[in-house]
């Protein structure tokens, strides 16, 4: 850890600022570019956060899909200029931040790259909450001297007890979790169940807790209250402008509900009020231009039913409006429920709520439920993602993976070594190790950024 980062002075309230990351990914399809960043990273390191969000999840992918940048260009970036606080990013596990496993040497690569480029906390989940999908990308950040917080990805549902909870927490204490998060990706917690969920957690682990959870439902902030009054170590906020909807809660809200108190978060008000007024105007022109969808910011008690996390509403939104279906979105939340039940139940996050989603578009727009299976699909009914807490629906998997023999070990232990590999596939077009790993994210996508970006002298 280095010793120059900002160490929160009271020991009792510390705050993770996601607008770099998650904020904009849930708000506006993580369209936020690196040069709209710059201004404000002064503010954002003078404010005196735990840590700043600023890389992995989506960003990786819109990076060189979508905005023709390198996505290790920009942590660099971040980095050169944020000298004071913490950078943190999203890590899926085996997952990485591609849409699927890779083998333990291509983990172990990328973990190892990430922090040498300025990454210090790594926040590492698994969609399935089956931790021996964690346990390798744990186990390399821990070698290369990273910060680990594992993260329980929350959900409801028949197997999802206290008890449940409970084990899943001392299992990440045991790998090695400096920290465990509670990430709440739909805004399912309610203000009771926060409470009863922190209390259990700070009584069952000694590593801090950290609370994250997105405003969908509208609950958030007074979930976050009770989730402090419990004993919960941090939360996860966003500065106003890029608040609330779907993203987190505001960052000042949460400053100005426990200033004065045992929980005084620390934070530099001028600071963070010169990072929103930036903001604010780059949220007038997303509006604007189309980006924000007034609809991520509506609030809506639905989605303790559909249980939509933020990023997954943005993107589809994105994609029923491409293909002029938006009149249909009802008839898909419905779905979503049916289809997550079918697949055991999984947490709704990357890249389960990815592969949710996609089936319960397809059923609805193809008025037959299941005429259509993607690879992503067939491959979670096969175990390829791991296991899930309840079992696949027979039928459905049946109509999925035929008479195939399902997939029950870890599933990385099914991969050979890729590294060497991947550096022959990339050779004619990778310039750094850094490329290389972008193409093993996403090959077909890297190589058109690659070519885009020899043809145009875009930055490496």
């Amino acid at each position: 850890m280095k010793e120059n980062l900002n160490e929160n002075k009271h020991n009792k309230l510390r705050i993770t600022e996601t607008v770099l990351r998650d904020a904009h990914q849930s708000l506006i399809a993580t369209r936020m570019t690196t040069d709209e960043m710059l201004p404000a990273l002064d503010a954002l390191d003078r404010t005196g956060y735990y840590s700043l969000e600023c890389w992995g999840g989506a960003t990786f992918d819109v990076c060189i899909r979508y905005l023709n940048e390198d996505p290790w260009m920009r942590l660099r970036t971040i980095r050169d200029r944020v000298r004071n606080t913490r950078l943190q990013m999203l890590l899926r596990g085996q997952n990485l931040l591609g849409y699927r496993h890779y083998a333990d040497d291509v983990v172990q690569y990328f973990v190892q790259k990430s922090i040498a480029n300025g990454v210090d906390v790594l926040r590492i989940f698994d969609a399935l909450n089956d931790t021996r999908n964690i346990k390798a990308a744990a186990d390399a950040a821990i070698r290369e001297g990273g910060t680990v917080q594992l993260a329980m990805a929350y959900t409801t549902g028949e197997a999802y007890t206290l008890d449940y909870w409970r084990d899943l927490a001392r299992r990440m204490e045991d790998m090695g979790a400096e920290s465990i998060c509670i990430k709440d990706m739909a805004g399912l917690l309610t203000p009771s169940k926060t409470t009863e969920l922190v209390t259990m957690l700070k009584e069952n682990v000694s590593v801090p807790i950290q609370f994250h959870s997105h405003c969908t439902s509208g609950i958030a902030p007074i979930s976050y209250v009770r989730a402090v009054e419990a004993g919960v170590d941090g939360l996860d906020t966003a500065v106003s402008p890029f608040s609330m909807g779907t993203s987190q809660p505001a960052t000042e809200v949460m400053m100005e509900t426990f200033n004065g108190t045992e929980y005084d978060t620390g934070l530099n008000e001028e600071a963070v009020t010169e990072a929103a007024d930036y903001f604010r105007k780059l949220r007038a022109e997303k509006l604007a231009n189309g980006q924000l969808n007034p609809k991520v910011l509506e609030t809506n008690v639905k989605t303790l039913t559909y249980q939509i996390p933020g990023g997954m509403l943005s993107n589809l939104l994105s994609q029923l409006k491409e293909q002029h279906a938006e009149d249909r979105l009802d008839e898909i939340m419905a779905e979503i429920p049916k289809v997550r039940k079918d697949l055991g139940e999984p947490p709704l996050v990357t890249p389960s709520c990815q592969i949710v989603g996609t089936q319960s578009v397809l059923n609805v727009l193809m008025n037959e439920r299941y005429a259509v299976i993607p690879k992503a699909t067939k491959a979670m009914l096969h175990g390829d993602y791991g296991r899930p807490m309840m079992d696949f629906d027979g039928d459905v998997q049946k109509k999925a993976i035929g008479d195939e023999k399902p997939v029950t070990v870890r599933p990385a232990d099914l991969i050979e070594p890729e590294m060497e590999t991947l550096k022959k596939e990339a050779a004619d077009f990778a310039k750094s190790d850094e490329d290389i790993l972008t193409y093993a994210m996403f090959p077909e996508v890297a190589k058109e950024y690659f070519m885009r970006r020899d043809q145009g002298g875009l930055e490496q």
